[in-house]
């Protein structure tokens, strides 16, 4: 294929559905995964009636089985992937006097270790010139969130994750970067039991110097950058897109 093969982890919402639509536009092959298989086969519809190319496929990120299987099965008929995009992720509230040890590892097995799942078995294919974006959160890179201690730990994970595979592939072309949005208008951040809920916007905009929410495309489209030859000297980095609020919370 000419296209770029681009998988993406939690591509059925939100940031996930919005980079695979993102990268779909430029002509790439998108390999939407999830485990919302409706949400997945929309967006691989939504994908195709816009005359652009895609494939669904059910993944459990806490499945090394699963990640092994769908990927070796890529490299076979694609000879390697060209960017993955490892956005799958879950944040629950748990007080942490409420914690247990299933609630924590289920947080980090999603968030952290779904990331490596998927993009171990695809590094011995990538090529020079291959790319790998990593979602954190401004929540693991610059706060703390009470009630969302697995969470925090998770994305501040992900920085670390970022950073040394980034040196570790550097001399072979691939590069590595992260993002770590702010307040997105999200399913999650609209969600009352576990972020924010339908007031988010009245609640957070306030302290956001440019006065609102992201929406997904804006952080699909920093995504897009990363992934691209405009982006050839950066690696181990991670963006931090939040309208303003790290440096302007005061």
């Amino acid at each position: 294929m000419d296209k770029r093969v681009v998988l993406i982890t939690g591509a059925g919402i939100g940031i996930g559905r919005a980079s695979a639509l993102c990268f779909a536009s430029l002509g790439d092959h998108i390999i939407v995964t999830d485990v919302l298989a409706d949400e997945g086969k929309a967006v691989v519809a939504e994908i195709e009636a816009q005359g652009g190319s895609a494939e669904f496929h059910p993944l459990d990120v806490r499945s090394t089985e699963q990640a092994d299987a769908l990927v070796s099965d890529l490299n076979a008929r694609f000879g390697g992937l060209d960017v993955i995009v490892a956005n799958a992720g879950v944040a629950l509230r748990v007080p942490m006097s409420e914690m247990t040890d299933e609630k924590w590892h289920n947080t980090i097995d999603i968030d952290l270790y779904g990331m490596m799942r998927v993009i171990r078995p695809a590094l011995p294919t990538m090529k020079e010139g291959a790319s790998i974006v990593c979602l954190s959160s401004i929540m693991g890179s610059h706060y703390g969130w009470d009630e969302h201690v697995h969470y925090s730990t998770a994305k501040a994970g992900a920085i670390g994750f970022v950073r040394a595979l980034a040196v570790e592939y550097a001399a072979k072309g691939i590069r590595v970067n992260g993002v770590a949005p702010g307040y997105i208008r999200t399913a999650q951040l609209l969600n009352p039991g576990h972020s924010l809920g339908p007031e988010a916007a009245d609640i957070a905009s306030p302290y956001i110097p440019m006065q609102r929410l992201g929406d997904p495309s804006e952080i699909a489209n920093v995504i897009k950058f990363l992934a691209s030859t405009d982006a050839s000297y950066l690696t181990g980095q991670v963006v931090t897109v939040d309208g303003g609020l790290t440096p302007g919370r005061y």
